[in-house]
Parts: structure tokens; sequence; C-alpha cells
């Protein structure tokens, strides 16, 4: 039987979702990184599979796959997707909706258009991850923020969180000098970083908004990344940058981040998009 997928994206970061609750993918990492690829498959930056709760206490379970057909923890985009799919598609009604991810569960608020379609999406991405040997980074301290590392004969000025996923942002006086493409390989895979990680360079415009280009883990350049937002969000206030809520500017568009101060959850908004249905030979 074909495998009915979806492809939907947030703001250019694009994946392909697969309902399990009326079919099942026997080898996922396969697949991600048959259908992920851009000439020879459907085209995505990763596979997201959503599927029945785990428990009670969630509505729906979404597991995500990175085009390389790693498998990451979670992804703030990819979750807007799933959320959007999952009502749309009737497998889950609940608002909000609460999604069990490999970085533990996430609490969703759906906006509507005229029609009744999820516009925009809320989630509360949960508490911000300092600690080194959590993120994980093989550096010792508290935090790293601000930390030199080297980079063959540069030394850069990293700044370390995890929301769920690792991230490293880096802050640059103008973003187009940044060659990101050598650059974005050769520290996702420093040896710093025990278990690779998202890499995002950022300008800040100022207070309240900034600029930020990111070479994902397992995927490479894309057009968005709504952890890595995140994450930029909490770097740019550990390093007196950026006030606590910001709007992200990437090359896909806008997320609007705020990180929390009173319960130190990080909540990111944004849009999801559904491009279009169709059926993969199994």
């Amino acid at each position: 039987m074909p495998l009915r997928f979806t492809k939907m994206h947030g703001l250019g970061n694009d994946y392909v979702l697969v309902g399990l609750f009326e079919q099942s993918v026997a080898e996922p990492t396969r697949l991600s990184k048959a259908i992920s690829d851009r000439h020879r498959g459907v085209g995505a930056d990763g596979l997201i599979l959503v599927g029945p709760p785990p428990d009670a206490d969630t509505h729906v379970r979404m597991e995500m796959y990175n085009a390389d057909g790693s498998r990451a923890q979670m992804c703030g985009n990819g979750i807007r997707c799933a959320a959007k799919l999952a009502h749309e598609r009737g497998w889950a009604r609940a608002n909000p909706l609460r999604v069990a991810t490999d970085a533990g569960v996430k609490s969703l608020d759906l906006t509507f258009d005229d029609d009744g379609h999820v516009s925009a999406v809320r989630v509360d991405m949960g508490e911000p991850i300092l600690d080194p040997k959590r993120i994980p980074v093989a550096l010792g301290g508290e935090q790293i923020v601000a930390m030199p590392i080297p980079l063959r004969e540069k030394i850069l000025s990293v700044t370390c969180v995890s929301m769920g996923n690792p991230h490293a942002v880096f802050f640059t006086e103008l973003l187009a000098r940044v060659p990101l493409r050598e650059w974005g390989p050769q520290l996702e895979r420093h040896p710093l970083f025990p278990e690779r990680i998202n890499v995002h360079f950022v300008q800040v415009v100022d207070a309240q908004r900034v600029k930020m280009a990111t070479w994902e883990r397992g995927s490479g350049l894309t057009q968005a990344c709504g952890t890595g937002a995140c994450a930029v969000c909490v770097a740019g206030v550990l390093n007196r940058k950026t006030e606590r809520a910001i709007t992200a500017q990437l090359p896909g568009g806008e997320l609007e981040v705020a990180w929390d101060e009173q319960s130190n959850h990080v909540f990111l908004t944004g849009p999801a998009v559904e491009v279009f249905t169709g059926e993969w030979p199994s």
C-alpha cells in the first residue's frame, strides 16, 4: 500500500508529515533520507510522524527525523505543522493541544482563520536548558555564555542553549559577511559538541528584533528554525543584547519569541502551512 503523506512548512522550514493513525512506517530513518531528497524524493528538511498519544495526558505523538535520517528531539516549526495536521484531519481537536515529543510534552494554542483552518500556533517550549552537560557541550562551568571556541584559524564567541535539542548561538555585527555554508558543517561537528549541534548566527537590529541564519543539525541550511529562534531569544538575554520578547527575522519570515521571566518558559508563535498531499510508494 502506498504511504499517504502531507508536505507542510513553517516559514519555509519544510517537512513531510505522515499520520500513523491508519498506516505505519517500518523504517523511519530510511524513509526520511529517501523522501527528503530534493532531487529524487519529495524534498524536505526532514520527516515528521504524527501518531496516537502514548497516554491519557496527551492528544498526539510526534517523532521527527532530519533529512540525513538522524532523529531529532524537537522542532519548533515542525510541531506547529503537526498540530495543524492533527486538528484538520480530525485526529485531535483539543485546544490547547498537548503533543508528546522526545523533548517532553508541549502545549500548543491554535489560532484559526475565518474558514476554521489553523493559521498560527503558539507553542509552550518549556524551560531552556543551560547546563553544559545536559545540552551537551564539552566545556565546564554553569553556563556557556560568550565563551571563545576555536574554528580553524579563527576564535568565535559562542552561547549554548538546549530547547530539547542543542543550539550554538554566535552574535555578529553583519550577518551577510558570515560564510555559513563553510562554517556551518564545521561547527555542527565541532569536537566540543558530542551530539552535533544546530548553528545560528545572529545580527541584533535592536533590543526587540534580530536577524538570524541557521545551519541545522542533520539538514544543513534551512529557511527557519523554531527551536533555534527560542535559543537566540535566551542567548540575547544572557548576553544583555535583547529584551525577553523579540521578533526573529529568518530567511523564511518572522517568528515571535518570548522568554517569560515568571515561569522561565519560552513561548514561540508562528504560522503553519499545508502545501500538498501525495502518496509515496512502499
